[in-house]
């Protein structure tokens, strides 16, 4: 495992939360609903429900990691029904909830659909590496901004090639991504690369280099891989962003915010409905 450096811990987030740290996902879970966010890191309460897309999704991270790891231990390539294997524990775990199913879903398509999109992963060039493996499902962790919390970054893959440090980050999508889709997820790479600055001196000051790798979920699935061009504007912005969600955080503006996207998959839909402010 990689070694993170640590920042001074903010108290009152531990104290809030539990954690000593912000996340990403902390962050945007914020952003959507602040009422969720209560939910989920203050209150800590149980998932009443899990969508499926979720579900599958977290499933198929599972295998990927232990692909990965796989690989990361000097082991032989897990084939194709390995990974799926992988998937089925991990679903198992994921639907110990009930299940919201989209329209036409069920569990036998979401599993021929694991398979089809397993295999095509294994398949292309990035089921191997061109470089070192250094880190899976990763977790390195820094203060980017001061007076806030540390960023906890946890990294799918980092590779080092000759020339880079590599942080790459995989998705599921129900359709190939366009540019609006890779400009609206930039941030959070963009973050990742200031966490990951320490390590990247560690190996001569390496250029970082940021990628997303999204595996689509179609009748023929694809993975297409896209770069994240560092943007000191957009991280400036990021930045901004972060702070003004932490005050918010801090001074306990919590309210929900429905809509359709929100709504459809919040896993707490009865303590939504019962909040009274």
């Amino acid at each position: 495992m990689i070694a993170a450096a640590r920042a001074s811990a903010a108290p009152s987030l531990a104290s809030r939360t539990g954690r000593d740290y912000l996340s990403y996902t902390q962050v945007t879970t914020y952003q959507r609903c602040p009422l969720k966010w209560q939910f989920e890191y203050l209150d800590k309460r149980s998932h009443e429900r899990v969508g499926a897309s979720l579900a599958f999704g977290s499933a198929v991270h599972a295998a990927l990691e232990t692909h990965f790891r796989a690989l990361l231990a000097g082991c032989s390539t897990p084939s194709p029904d390995e990974l799926l294997v992988a998937f089925q524990q991990a679903w198992q775990a994921e639907v110990a909830r009930p299940v919201q199913y989209a329209q036409g879903e069920t569990v036998q398509s979401l599993h021929e659909l694991a398979g089809r999109l397993l295999a095509t992963f294994a398949a292309s060039p990035h089921a191997i590496p061109d470089g070192e493996i250094l880190g899976v499902e990763e977790e390195l962790r820094r203060q980017v901004i001061p007076g806030l919390p540390d960023v906890l970054a946890r990294i799918d893959l980092i590779v080092r090639t000759d020339d880079a440090l590599v942080l790459r980050d995989f998705k599921t999508a129900r359709s190939r991504w366009s540019a609006a889709n890779q400009a609206e997820s930039a941030s959070q790479l963009l973050l990742y690369r200031e966490v990951a600055r320490p390590l990247a001196e560690e190996f001569g000051d390496l250029p970082i280099r940021l990628e997303f790798v999204v595996l689509t979920k179609t009748k023929r699935p694809a993975v297409d891989t896209h770069s994240v061009e560092f943007d000191p504007h957009a991280l400036g912005r990021t930045q901004r962003v972060l702070a003004r969600v932490w005050q918010a955080m801090q001074a306990g503006h919590v309210y929900p915010n429905p809509s359709a996207m929100n709504c459809a998959t919040c896993p707490f839909p009865q303590a939504c409905r019962a909040w009274r402010g």
